[in-house]
């Protein structure tokens, strides 16, 4: 039987997006990913890798999602200027954001249907549409 090293599918995964696997890298991908599909800022995981006793300033946070994001391993939702999270799902889908709490719940891509897109300007390609539904507290 052969045991597998700790970090390895991390170090694989990391190593398969052209990123090479440093300890922050990899202790960041850790939280990321560990923990099944989510939204995250970039304030939320620096805060997580504290609480987890990772030494990592925010400007590396930063940097590695970027990277990850680059990468294909994550995607950047920007809900408004200056507010983005990084989706680890980066299947096909779309977002509900609860403006209250700042909340992202994905919707599934085949839930979302459009009638027309306008078409690309001149030497451009549309890569995806991604739509942002925002919700308010409703009626009580």
């Amino acid at each position: 039987m052969v045991q597998e090293r700790p970090f390895s599918s991390l170090i694989d995964r990391l190593k398969t997006a052209g990123l090479r696997p440093t300890r922050q890298r990899l202790a960041l991908a850790r939280l990321l990913f560990d923990q099944g599909n989510r939204h995250l800022t970039a304030e939320q995981l620096h805060a997580e890798a504290a609480a987890e006793r990772v030494p990592v300033s925010l400007a590396t946070v930063y940097n590695a999602l970027h990277q990850f994001t680059g990468a294909g391993l994550l995607r950047e939702v920007v809900v408004e200027p200056g507010r983005s999270y990084f989706d680890t799902n980066v299947d096909d889908h779309h977002h509900f954001f609860h403006e209250a709490s700042g909340r992202l719940e994905d919707i599934p891509g085949d839930q979302v249907g459009l009638n027309s897109v306008p078409p690309a300007p001149p030497g451009t390609k549309i890569e995806r549409v991604d739509v942002i539904i925002r919700l308010s507290p409703g009626e009580k």
